[in-house]
């Protein structure tokens, strides 16, 4: 049986997106907080999409808004994040993927396309080898692949070297929700992205009291989640993949540097299977702005709806690196 809605959330956007609902599913130890955009059609397909290390489910949003009610839109707060803040661990990529599996059986649909991005593309693909019978499809969104790391390199010292401010905001404190939004709104890979999209999910992820607001994400689970993505059985799932996926990249960085985490070069020492792993270019983005962004979300967006067979992406859906 579907999970009821504990509540409404968030009215239709610019009369757009389907309102959003939050449940939450049992999972060892805990609840997950997942909300969810359901589409006009009850029987429509279900997609489920995982958020980056820091983040939460309403990274997504924008990509829902795009969606338009044509699938439904499913995207938890994992374990140690937003809503889920308090679930302890384990904590670590397979955790993530065992409780995408009790989401799945929690949504009662059989079987789902299966999106993420940043360390959600990582916990997508290893859901996808550890419980193959859950998905139709797969899209991993700028992660998913990972890289050697360089010998010698504290693991504090390298997941701060990648997240940057995104890292440091774990430890620090806020006096107001504006002092927050002010936070995020200087943060360069967000400039000309703003919208209120982008607020909500913000704002999602603080808990306290004012004037000591923090993060909702354990540091703890940023720490182990950060570590094990860099492990043989995370890293290799994108070699092991059951089924033909897509894989969309952005050419600029988490701080909207010119180098991406991805490029052609560093996609072909990866030594990807292509007939496995379709990459694709989606101009114009960063790391952030590729699922929060309004061009980024409506190509991702285009390409859940072709992988859901509600639709396609046309040619301006990415270019495939050569």
């Amino acid at each position: 049986m579907s999970p009821t809605p504990q509540h409404g959330t968030t009215a239709r956007q610019q009369g757009h997106a389907p309102a959003r609902e939050e449940f939450q599913v049992p999972v060892p130890g805990g609840r997950l907080a997942v909300s969810r955009w359901p589409a006009d059609d009850p029987g429509a397909p279900v997609v489920l999409a995982l958020h980056g290390i820091t983040a939460n489910g309403l990274s997504w949003a924008r990509v829902a808004h795009h969606l338009a009610g044509r699938v439904t839109l499913v995207a938890p707060d994992l374990r140690g994040r937003g809503g889920s803040g308090t679930v302890p661990g384990p904590y670590g990529i397979a955790a993530h993927a065992d409780d995408m599996a009790a989401v799945v059986d929690a949504l009662g649909v059989g079987r789902v396309v299966l999106t993420g991005h940043s360390m959600g593309a990582f916990t997508a693909a290893l859901t996808a080898v550890r419980h193959p019978h859950l998905l139709t499809g797969l899209l991993l969104v700028d992660g998913g692949v990972g890289f050697p790391v360089p010998a010698g390199l504290d693991p504090d010292e390298l997941i701060t070297s990648v997240l940057g401010p995104a890292m440091r905001r774990l430890s620090m404190t806020f006096p107001d929700r504006e002092a927050y939004r002010a936070f995020w709104q200087s943060h360069p890979a967000f400039a000309g992205s703003w919208s209120p999209w982008v607020d909500e999910y913000v704002q999602r992820d603080l808990v306290g009291e004012e004037p000591e607001l923090r993060s909702s994400c354990s540091l703890e689970a940023v720490r182990v989640d950060g570590m094990d993505q860099l492990g043989a059985e995370v890293s290799g799932a994108v070699h092991q993949l059951p089924l033909q996926a897509e894989l969309l990249w952005a050419p600029r960085g988490l701080m909207d540097e010119p180098q991406g985490l991805y490029d052609e070069q560093r996609l072909a020492a990866a030594d990807l299977d292509p007939r496995m792993l379709r990459t694709l270019l989606v101009p114009d983005t960063n790391h952030y702005s590729i699922l929060i962004g309004d061009e980024g979300a409506r190509v991702v967006a285009q390409h859940l709806l072709a992988a859901a067979g509600a639709g396609g992406a046309d040619e301006h859906g990415g270019t495939p690196a050569r």
